[in-house]
C-alpha cells in the first residue's frame, strides 16, 4: 500500500522526530509513506483565516486519487483490529492509495472536511498535531502487523 500523510505543520520538538523516525523505518517493509508538511498559521489573530489558508496547502498537497482519511475527533471509532480490516479492505477493493489529513490548532476547514472519503477518530480527546502523527504511525504499523499475522499488537 501506498500513504500520504498530510500535516499541519511540522514537529519541532526531537523527540516527536523521533518517534516517527522509527515507525516510518518499521513501515518501510509494509508501505511506502510520503510526508507533507502544510505550514501552519497564527490561529490566534484571525482563526479563519489561518483555518483557509492551512486548508488550501492541505487540498493542493492530496495526491490525485487516493482515498482521503482525515483525522477527526468526531469520526468513525475503530479498534486497532478494527482500523487493519479497514485498510486490508481497501486494497482488496484497489484503493491502496490512502492520505490521511491531520490539522493543525485550529482543526480542518469545511472544505478539507468535505473533500474527504472518510472521517477517522483517535479517540474523543484532543490530541497536539504532532501526537497524532506518531499515533497515526503506529496505528498503521500495528495494521500491518495485525493483517500479516506478525506478533506485536497485544
Amino acid at each position: 500500500m501506498r500513504f500520504a500523510i498530510v500535516a499541519v505543520g511540522r514537529l519541532k520538538e526531537r523527540h516527536w522526530r523521533e518517534a516517527a523516525e522509527e515507525y516510518l523505518k518499521r513501515l518501510t517493509p509494509y508501505a511506502r509513506i510520503d510526508i507533507t508538511e502544510v505550514p501552519d498559521r497564527d490561529v490566534t489573530a484571525d482563526e479563519l483565516r489561518a483555518l483557509t489558508l492551512e486548508g488550501e496547502g492541505i487540498l493542493r498537497a492530496l495526491p490525485e486519487g487516493a482515498v482521503v482519511a482525515v483525522l477527526d475527533p468526531f469520526g468513525r471509532e475503530r479498534s486497532s483490529e478494527e482500523f487493519a480490516a479497514w485498510l486490508d479492505r481497501l486494497g482488496v477493493e484497489g484503493r491502496s492509495h490512502v492520505a490521511f489529513v491531520i490539522g493543525g490548532a485550529a482543526g480542518l476547514h469545511a472544505d478539507v472536511l468535505a473533500r474527504a472519503d472518510e472521517r477517522v477518530s483517535l479517540g474523543r480527546m484532543t490530541l497536539p498535531h504532532q501526537l497524532a502523527r506518531v499515533v497515526l504511525l503506529e496505528q498503521l504499523y500495528r495494521a500491518f502487523r495485525i493483517n500479516r499475522g506478525e506478533p506485536y499488537h497485544r
